[in-house]
């Protein structure tokens, strides 16, 4: 869906919850022959069962790919990812746990060279199905101003 939403438009305190996704094992198979990541902490079953946390847990990346990519439901042509900051891993996470990003608008600001666009940082806090944070980072969003009357 296209929605244009300019840089006035965003709100700090704004945020909204987005809809869950459970990880599944072919996620974790499916994300290792990606990235190449065949560590034993993702693949090894019985390995696991000998480690703190008793099973295989998420790659960081997978949990990171799939929070972020819940957030990306509305198209706006004026704005574009810049990036992302401050992003922790906070609790693991393991096959069947369904995830769902609850994010906020924490700060705006003028861009530093370009006038005629701001930073919208969102914050992602990435969460289990026991509301327990799993993730957290900080979006940086590149946005349009409404075109003035001088320019």
């Amino acid at each position: 869906m296209f929605q244009e939403i300019f840089y006035e438009d965003y709100q700090v305190g704004d945020s909204r919850t987005t809809l869950g996704r459970t990880i599944t094992e072919a996620d974790i198979v499916l994300h290792a022959g990606q990235t190449g990541d065949f560590f034993p902490h993702h693949m090894d079953a019985q390995w696991c069962e000998t480690q703190d946390f008793g099973q295989r847990i998420v790659h960081g990346t997978l949990t990171f790919s799939v929070g972020v990519g819940l957030t990306a439901v509305v198209v706006n042509p004026h704005g574009m990812s810049y990036g992302y900051d401050r992003l922790r891993f906070i609790k693991p996470v393991f096959i069947g746990d369904t995830l769902h990003t609850v994010v906020t608008i924490s700060e705006k600001k003028d861009h530093k060279k370009r006038d005629n666009v701001g930073i919208v940082t969102e914050h992602l806090d990435v969460q289990n199905q026991h509301g327990e944070t799993v993730l957290v980072c900080d979006h940086l969003l590149i946005v349009s101003k409404k075109a003035t009357e001088n320019g």
